[in-house]
């Protein structure tokens, strides 16, 4: 690694992702809670770090002056800044939120649970909008309207997503196909993916091992791989062509899925919109 510490909040985000697959186990875990909860970084003791990654706090210092700094302080203040330069963030409102919802006595209803999850999907996609990566979000749109067929894989909580996917598509008259498994077919159903295709992968924590297998079969047969995830250090976004990084809302210890399906909903259309731009003996 280089001694010279990184100065900005992005050029820190690039040297984790860059140093991560050379980082100790126990630095890889604070790596990949710093990538996900950079307010928490921010605003955080060591201790509360410490403990929320699951290591001890010492872990904190060496990683800190892994990546050049002289201590947790000087790495702080980075993450710091981006806080500054952020308007209001997602992580710090639900965080909120939630403090405000522990002292309403209608939060435990029927009703009051409806209202919290609204409000937190109102705050993941306004993050949505914010933060997805425009550039991305256009590639990832142009290599699926220029593929054969685009093939479809998400399990566990990631079905709902590629099921309304293959759907959408098929409204739009793209040639997709879900590898859904169905019977025990998964392997039979990837063996059918081809270097001309595209496979779109959808997989979030704990991530599906089903997923990450047939990323790495269309990586082998050099097809293209566009991938929803919600960490780029994620074991699905290693691989990936284009990485779209999104954050559901979660309440009660359930997750969401309203920002992920209205990414779809985008992408879908934007696929659509690049088809309509094709010679008619281009489309599928």
């Amino acid at each position: 690694m280089t001694e010279q510490a990184p100065e900005t909040p992005s050029e820190l985000q690039r040297r984790i992702l860059a140093e991560y697959k050379n980082l100790s186990k126990r630095l890889q875990q604070i790596a990949q809670f710093a990538v996900d909860h950079p307010n928490d970084m921010a605003l955080e003791t060591t201790a509360v770090i410490a403990d929320r990654a699951g290591v001890q706090p010492s872990a904190i210092i060496r990683f800190a002056k892994a990546f050049g700094y002289s201590g947790f302080s000087e790495l702080q203040r980075v993450y710091q800044t981006r806080l500054a330069e952020t308007a209001s963030s997602y992580s710090e409102r639900l965080r909120r939120l939630r403090r405000e919802e522990e002292n309403d006595t209608q939060a435990l209803t029927p009703h009051g649970v409806l209202r919290q999850f609204c409000q937190a999907n109102r705050m993941a996609l306004d993050h949505l909008a914010d933060e997805i990566d425009a550039e991305g979000l256009a590639s990832a749109a142009r290599i699926m309207a220029g593929a054969e067929c685009i093939h479809l894989c998400g399990h566990r909580r990631s079905f709902p997503v590629v099921t309304y996917m293959a759907y959408a598509l098929s409204r739009i008259q793209a040639n997709a196909c879900l590898l859904d498994g169905l019977g025990g077919m998964l392997a039979q159903q990837t063996a059918r993916v081809r270097p001309d295709d595209v496979l779109f992968a959808v997989s979030f924590h704990p991530y599906a091992e089903e997923t990450a297998e047939t990323i790495r079969h269309a990586t082998e047969q050099g097809t293209p791989v566009v991938v929803l995830t919600d960490s780029p250090l994620s074991p699905v976004a290693a691989h990936a062509t284009v990485c779209l990084e999104v954050h559901d809302a979660e309440m009660h210890n359930f997750r969401s899925l309203t920002a992920s399906m209205c990414l779809a909903q985008a992408l879908t259309v934007a696929v659509g919109l690049a088809l309509d731009e094709q010679p008619d003996e281009h489309r599928s």
